[in-house]
């Protein structure tokens, strides 16, 4: 079967988190890799355990929607999430979390206004010490909560 490249949405469901964000799917663009495989191409802001770049395993329902079943393989790359603490010194800017790694060249999407939690892609090769020490340097000093939605071995031993 010879598969045109095409940009889709591939979905992910997951158990809602309690005290979180009331989802229990999220759609996250991927570019068609074979009938039923995908390269993810934007950062998650809910589903953990899938990064910029994994490729995925999905079905298409009756409906047309691509559901992932398994990733295939790792990028190698991690998300991080990063939301701001209204009283603390960068307020609700997501803007503000933004200038704080941007030393680092990291690419990220902010989920809305209201709640500006910023999801970042942090690549193989990024330098995983330097920014794990600003992360926990922002979190002592009431910038920010951070979470590793997805993490490599890399990630952790740096």
């Amino acid at each position: 079967m010879n598969v045109v490249e095409q940009r889709l949405k591939v979905w992910f469901r997951f158990v809602p988190r309690e005290g979180w964000l009331p989802q229990d799917t999220e759609g996250l663009w991927a570019d068609r890799l074979s009938a039923d495989t995908a390269r993810v191409q934007n950062v998650a802001f809910l589903q953990d355990g899938v990064a910029t770049g994994d490729i995925v395993r999905f079905r298409t329902d009756a409906k047309g929607m691509h559901w992932a079943v398994g990733r295939v393989s790792a990028s190698g790359n991690c998300t991080i999430r990063v939301v701001p603490i209204p009283s603390g010194p960068l307020g609700r800017s997501a803007r503000a979390v933004h200038e704080r790694l941007s030393v680092f060249g990291l690419g990220g999407e902010v989920f809305s206004e209201d709640f500006p939690m910023v999801a970042f892609n942090v690549p193989a090769d990024a330098d995983h010490a330097g920014i794990k020490a600003l992360l926990a340097r922002g979190e002592a000093e009431a910038w920010w909560h951070f979470e590793v939605g997805c993490g490599t071995d890399a990630w952790r031993d740096a």
